[in-house]
């Protein structure tokens, strides 16, 4: 090994492991990771280990109370961790989030957005602007609008499963439906705003001094 590799840092192939509620079962689930991780899942979380049709998962058990799936869900991820692999948790799960906090960085964010909109000068400010608000999947009302999918979907099934009017949940439905339509609106008027150039500016050429002009007639040779 030369000087240079030494100084190189040295990367390992962790394995990758997923956990998070599958929105069609409500399970936790744990996916990914090798034997050492399906140990550390059911010692420190009290996952299960589960066949499945591609590759075996692991969840936890269905009569846990909701906050009991979270301690066990953030428990796993957090050895897992310290064991030395990669891991996503659901942040709906981990015990440790902080939802007030995240409220108040939403809001702060929000804040920001208003006073850089107040302070955009050219087309230019005003695209960027607008590409965060309406972007495709990252921006805020993409997020917004799929938030709102989510919550008529549930709902709307939810209130059929039980014999009942659905109505509301269709109207959000359809206001959803026009808010993603206005999304698209927001991103075409971004789209002419950042093809918009900023006006060619003149470069001041030398100054000429008017002509003099005398209020004396000149006097007529003869």
């Amino acid at each position: 090994m030369t000087p240079r590799d030494e100084d190189e840092p040295v990367f390992f192939d962790l394995n990758y492991v997923t956990i998070t509620r599958d929105p069609r079962s409500q399970l936790v689930l744990a996916i990914g990771g090798d034997s050492r991780a399906a140990g550390i899942l059911q010692t420190a979380g009290g996952f299960h280990s589960a066949p499945g049709a591609a590759r075996d998962y692991h969840r936890l058990p269905h009569h846990l109370p909701g906050e009991e799936q979270r301690h066990g869900a953030t428990a796993a991820a957090h050895a897992l961790l310290l064991a030395g692999y990669s891991v996503h948790l659901d942040p709906a799960l981990n015990t440790l989030a902080t939802p007030d906090g995240d409220r108040q960085a939403a809001h702060r964010y929000l804040a920001g957005l208003e006073s850089r909109a107040r302070a955009a000068e050219t087309d230019r400010d005003v695209a960027v602007l607008l590409a965060e608000i309406a972007a495709p999947e990252e921006g805020v009302l993409p997020q917004l609008v799929q938030s709102l999918i989510s919550t008529w979907a549930t709902w709307g099934e939810r209130l059929r499963d039980a014999g009942l009017d659905d109505e509301p949940a269709v109207q959000l439905m359809k206001t959803t439906s026009s808010l993603s339509n206005h999304e698209q609106r927001i991103t075409l008027i971004r789209d002419q705003a950042a093809r918009r150039a900023p006006p060619a500016t003149a470069t001041p050429g030398p100054a000429v001094a008017p002509r003099a002009t005398s209020s004396v007639p000149s006097a007529r040779r003869r």
